[in-house]
């Protein structure tokens, strides 16, 4: 049974019918979700996800409307102690992305830890296998439904 919460914020950056995704190999697994994370204590929801886009990939957002909260029990795929509340919103960019943006998935070299690199995925091409966690299969299903309030 979960003893804690894990809060965790993402956003949702489509440009020209294309979701920025993040591909990232982290304890050993390769893995594919939203850009942001977890929220700190002491942080609300918006300055977590405004600080998780500044420290992944260098850019200012303005956070937009919640798209998506998963509604279930999910437990943490790292830690069986945490259930997981994932939000997702919708972002918009105030300057310029400040990392390289690759055109293929997991664009580097899985040696040590902590590697991350960033794509654009088609929105008509997206399926929820596309992404790695439960949450953001869940969340996936929704933006297929709701693809006209991202074009």
């Amino acid at each position: 049974m979960a003893k804690r919460f894990n809060v965790r914020v993402y956003g949702l950056l489509v440009n020209k019918g294309k979701l920025l995704l993040s591909d990232e190999f982290r304890m050993g697994m390769r893995m594919t979700k939203m850009p942001g994370g977890g929220v700190e204590f002491g942080e609300g929801v918006q300055a977590a996800l405004e600080r998780e886009w500044q420290e992944e990939l260098g850019a200012d957002i303005e956070v937009g409307e919640i798209f998506y909260v998963n509604p279930f029990l999910q437990i943490s795929a790292f830690n069986s102690d945490e259930e997981v509340l994932a939000m997702y919103f919708r972002v918009a960019l105030k300057g310029q992305i400040k990392v390289a943006i690759s055109n293929v998935a997991f664009d580097f070299d899985e040696d040590g830890s902590d590697k991350q690199s960033f794509r654009w995925k088609a929105l008509h091409e997206l399926e929820p296998t596309d992404l790695t966690f439960p949450i953001d299969q869940a969340m996936c299903r929704k933006l297929k439904e709701k693809l006209e309030l991202f074009t």
